[in-house]
């Protein structure tokens, strides 16, 4: 099975980076050793779906992810296909082939004491820069809105009288999002202080410390800059405390379809992946406490 002209031709004519020569260089060679070492094969003419079959079988027995089994799976197509084009192989053994269910990667978020530390426990600014922050890591955690849709908002979008604050989602839907009458009032009175700001967009809830509309890079920083005081906390992005709001929602019981609505999720599925985070929590309970765990 000789593979150099296909690496001659991912560097030369498709200019691929070292890198993803090399990867799939690794991928065809541990092919090649297989193939040849289990059947004996020295040529890609002799090659049959089976075999293919019987590596990847080989590739999980040996607890390769899912992922890697693709990518290697690809990097071989990709060489019978050149192969084809050069008219040295009528057909592509490994077209179509069924591969492993890549397993769904649970979304992180911060634990409810982290949550607790940061609120209760980090000094905020006593300025109106400190109460912003504090009030957007809360509207985060408290509701489970997106970054956009924080970013967007604008003082009538509270509604402090039916505790409920308005959001515009994806394809521009709008949600209500219940608060409790604590942070309904706390809200309201960061919107007072705030209007004695003189700054240029006045009409959002939230601006930058020169006084205009938030930004992405903006937002990402100040919630990095107050997770990083967290420990244990590895990843410190906005949607982080989105993650955190639904998994601790659903770990003191919420029903899934009233966190589907609050998040603005279409589909339930998109909801369901938070109940797997519930799941290992109550397994590790389970092995604690269980006197046979």
């Amino acid at each position: 099975m000789d593979i150099e002209p296909f690496i001659r031709y991912l560097k030369i004519e498709r200019s691929f980076s070292a890198h993803t020569v090399t990867a799939y260089s690794g991928d065809l060679i541990q092919f090649r050793d297989y193939a040849s070492t289990t059947y004996g094969m020295t040529d890609v003419q002799s090659l049959t779906r089976d075999q293919i079959r019987s590596w990847i079988v080989e590739l999980m027995d040996a607890d390769i992810n899912a992922a890697s089994i693709a990518r290697k799976i690809s990097s071989l197509n990709s060489y019978l296909r050149f192969r084809i084009r050069q008219g040295e192989l009528k057909k592509n053994p490994a077209f179509g082939l069924t591969l492993p269910k890549k397993s769904k990667r649970l979304p992180k978020f911060v634990p409810e004491s982290g949550m607790n530390g940061l609120l209760d426990g980090i000094a905020f600014a006593d300025d109106y820069h400190g109460d912003r922050d504090k009030m957007i890591i809360e509207l985060f955690y408290f509701t489970g809105m997106r970054e956009a849709e924080l970013m967007g908002l604008k003082k009538s979008d509270i509604d402090v009288y039916n505790q409920q604050v308005k959001v515009t989602g994806k394809r521009n839907k709008e949600r209500l999002i219940p608060v409790t009458q604590v942070f309904a009032e706390q809200l309201k009175g960061f919107i007072e202080r705030s209007d004695q700001q003189e700054v240029q967009d006045n009409e959002y809830l939230f601006v930058t410390d020169t006084g205009k509309k938030l930004y992405p890079k903006f937002v990402y920083n100040l919630v990095n800059r107050y997770l990083s005081q967290v420990a244990g906390v590895t990843q410190k992005s906005p949607h982080i405390l989105r993650h955190s709001f639904a998994t601790h929602m659903l770990n003191r019981g919420a029903d899934i379809n009233a966190i589907k609505t609050i998040l603005g999720h279409t589909s339930l599925a998109a909801t369901q992946v938070y109940t797997h985070n519930t799941i290992e929590k109550l397994k590790d309970i389970h092995k604690q406490a269980h006197p046979r765990g």
